[in-house]
Order: structure tokens, then sequence, then C-alpha cells
């Protein structure tokens, strides 16, 4: 089964963690439904989901509290691209990377591997993810990759 890497700011919180990402319930259930799923975030760096559960226990209700239980935690130190598994077939969802971890995933030919989730698009999020489990990314990607000073960015292309 296909990896998937989650962020939760920007992902499946809003970026100040004000409220649930619109879709951010359906996502989950699609989400878990077809891949394996691991946290890649600040919330758990080191192997321990604890911290991630107790945030999104604050958004979330109980039934998705215990859905998200089967996330696996990652560890890593400076940069996420090392609680990824760059051998292994993956995606990875965020909203924000940096350029030493877009270097890494470029190196071992994984920068398609990286989806960009902009909450600033309406349903951008379960968008994703559908189109990750309906087409596997197996043809060319479905959306251009944008650089506005220091923010990387991805939408749709545009027929």
């Amino acid at each position: 089964m296909k990896k998937l890497y989650l962020d939760i700011d920007g992902v499946l919180l809003t970026t100040k963690n004000t409220r649930a990402a619109d879709g951010a319930v359906e996502f989950i259930d699609l989400a878990l439904s077809n891949f394996e799923c691991y946290w890649l975030t600040t919330h758990c760096k080191d192997g321990n989901c604890n911290q991630v559960l107790k945030l999104l226990a604050q958004y979330f209700p109980n039934d998705i509290i215990e859905r998200l239980k089967r996330v696996k935690p990652t560890k890593w130190d400076t940069l996420k691209t090392e609680g990824i598994d760059l051998g292994s077939d993956f995606y990875w969802l965020d909203d924000f990377v940096f350029e030493a971890e877009k270097q890494v995933l470029k190196k071992n030919l994984r920068l398609d591997n990286l989806i960009l989730v902009d909450q600033n698009n309406k349903d951008d999020l379960v968008l994703k993810i559908k189109y990750m489990i309906n087409q596997g990314l197996n043809g060319v990607l479905p959306w251009d990759y944008h650089m506005k000073k220091t923010i990387y960015s991805m939408s749709f292309k545009k027929d």
C-alpha cells in the first residue's frame, strides 16, 4: 500500500490552528481507507503521537480521533524528509516545505511525490487526495508549481 505522510498545520487544521480545514473529515476517511498514513509534523517528530492526538482532539470529534490513532509516527530532527522512506512508494502532503527539503526530494527523484495543500483554494485538500486515489499520479501531474519569493506552491492546471 502506498504511504501518505501528513502535516497538520495548514493541512488538517488551518494555518493558525483556528479550526479544522475545509474537507478535513472527508480527507481523513479517504486517506485512511487508501493509504498507509504517517505523521510528518513538528507535533510528532520524536516518534510519539500523543501530542498530535491531543491537539487534534480540540478540533475533531472522538470518532475521528479514534480513526487517527491508526496514523503512524515518524522520527526526524532537522528536515521532514529525514522521516520519509524515500525508497518507498509515497506521497507527502504539506502546505509549506523548506528549500533544503525540496532539494532532498529532487536529489532522490521524488519531488513529484510532494503534494502542496493551499487552503485558500476551496476543497483543495479533498480534490488532491481524490486525484491521488483515482489517477495514482501515473501520468502527467495535473498541477503547476509556483515560486513567489520564498513561497513554493502548486495549483491544478487550467485547461
